[in-house]
């Protein structure tokens, strides 16, 4: 199921990587301009994970678990903006992406997961460091208290079907109602106990972490899980699972859930 996802993946990725490689602006003196950053400790924190889980062949809530990110990292503290967006586009790596283009204090819109690679490949080139989409885990990290636990909260009655679907369209139901499609200027929607700006609103945020589906024990241990990369998870108000080249989730491509308003993105910088 995942292989033409995966050829169409690697494709689009290779595609800029080599305008990458060939362009002259892309090697010019002028940094590209940078957020600014808040560095991240690892420290233990309790975790839903991401993914779609059973248990008994049932669906169920993912489990809780105790993460932490694997080395001290920095994150922007905003998402990428349209202006830092048009940059690469000017260096002729990115591509225009499909949001509006004329206010570039906004935060990028409109860019696939295969979009927001290609540009974290240019920022590196650009720099000399190295630049990248979080993951799940350093994401939720970065969110600290502004992180939404997605869970239902309800199991499946294998004698009635119906209590989890009700449950499920309840939930749905309520994140459309809560839905916020304003999309505002970079640090100006809210701010973390971290420094961290920006979280949830109208943009979700593409992640590196591909989509994984499992099944879990009734102690919540994980018995089995499989990525299926091609589909990655993009945090905001609520997960979603989106295949890698969609740029406008309300087209189509969401896996998972109620579709995200907007995709943008912010990246995590290796010390």
């Amino acid at each position: 199921m995942n292989t033409p996802f995966l050829i169409a993946s690697a494709a689009a990725v290779a595609v800029g990587l080599t305008q990458l490689a060939g362009s002259d602006a892309a090697r010019g003196t002028a940094l590209p301009d940078i957020p600014d950053m808040i560095r991240l400790e690892p420290a233990p924190f309790e975790h839903r994970i991401d993914g779609d889980w059973r248990r008994d062949g049932l669906s169920v809530d993912a489990p809780i678990h105790t993460v932490a990110i694997a080395a001290p990292i920095e994150i922007m503290a905003v998402p990428v903006s349209t202006g830092q967006w048009l940059a690469c586009v000017a260096d002729e790596v990115c591509t225009l992406h499909d949001g509006q283009s004329d206010l570039p204090d906004l935060p990028v819109v409109g860019v696939s997961w295969n979009d927001a690679h290609i540009y974290a490949a240019w920022l590196s080139q650009r720099t000399g460091e190295r630049w990248r989409l979080p993951t799940d885990v350093e994401w939720a990290h970065a969110a600290a208290e502004l992180f939404r636990d997605d869970a239902i909260g309800v199991q499946s009655d294998p004698h009635n079907p119906a209590v989890l679907w009700l449950a499920e369209y309840a939930a749905e139901t309520a994140r459309q109602r809560d839905l916020d499609r304003e999309v505002r200027p970079v640090g100006s929607l809210n701010v973390n106990s971290l420094g961290v700006r920006d979280i949830g609103g109208a943009v979700w945020e593409w992640t590196s972490t591909c989509l994984r589906r499992g099944e879990i024990d009734g102690e919540g241990r994980i018995v089995r899980e499989a990525d299926s990369c091609g589909i990655y998870i993009a945090e905001g108000l609520h997960r979603a699972a989106i295949t890698d080249f969609i740029r406008d989730p309300q087209a189509g491509g969401c896996s998972v859930g109620v579709p995200p308003a907007n995709l943008g993105f912010r990246l995590v910088r290796e010390l």
